[in-house]
This record gives C-alpha cells, structure tokens and sequence, in this order.
C-alpha cells in the first residue's frame, strides 16, 4: 500500500473521514529524528494493507496547525496518529515512533 501525500486541509478532512484504522504521519523534512522515524513508518505500511498518509510540517504548515487545532493535541515532530472513524485513538513522538510501536497501537 502506498502512503498519500496530504497538502491541504481538504486532503486531510478527506482522509480523516474515511472508516476504519488509518495511521498519519507528520514529517519534518529537516529533523534527524523525525527521518529515523519516518523510516520506521514507511516499514510499517510496507509491511501492512493499512492505508496512511504523510503531511511535512515546515512544507504543508496549514495542514499541521490544522491538526494540532482540530485534534487538540499539542504540536510535536515528528508525531503520529492512529486515526479510527475520524478520531486520534493513540499517539506518539520521536523516538516512539517504531515500526513495532505502531503495529501494537493497531491491535489494541
């Protein structure tokens, strides 16, 4: 499965609506850290039929502040979140993000 690339806030709302567990990525293209975990991310979804999506911060900052808004979870990167029927159901940063991580938020 590939990971969608989201620019806009209508990118985001479209994927934030559809059903089930889908993880989003928020990447910063200029962070060590959040390249290790970005990395860890793209194993994920290699390794899965999840569908996800990716959005850079420094790039696509309207989608960023957009989130942390409408979510109400406080700005981090890189962060992810585990989305189910438009809801965060989990999230982490830095150096949680891991490939293991990920898959255990899934199935809990």
């Amino acid at each position: 499965m590939s990971i969608k690339q989201l620019h806009t806030i209508e990118d985001l709302h479209q994927f934030v609506q559809q059903s089930g567990q889908q993880p989003l990525f928020k990447h910063s293209t200029s962070c060590p850290i959040s390249a290790k975990a970005y990395e860890e991310f793209q194993a994920f979804v290699k390794e899965t039929d999840t569908p996800a999506a990716v959005f850079l911060v420094i790039e696509d900052r309207l989608v960023s502040n957009k989130i942390a808004e409408e979510f109400g979870i406080k700005h981090e990167s890189p962060q992810i979140f585990l989305l189910e029927d438009g809801k965060v159901r989990w999230n982490a940063s830095h150096w949680k993000i891991t490939r293991e991580s990920i898959k255990e938020a899934l199935t809990q």
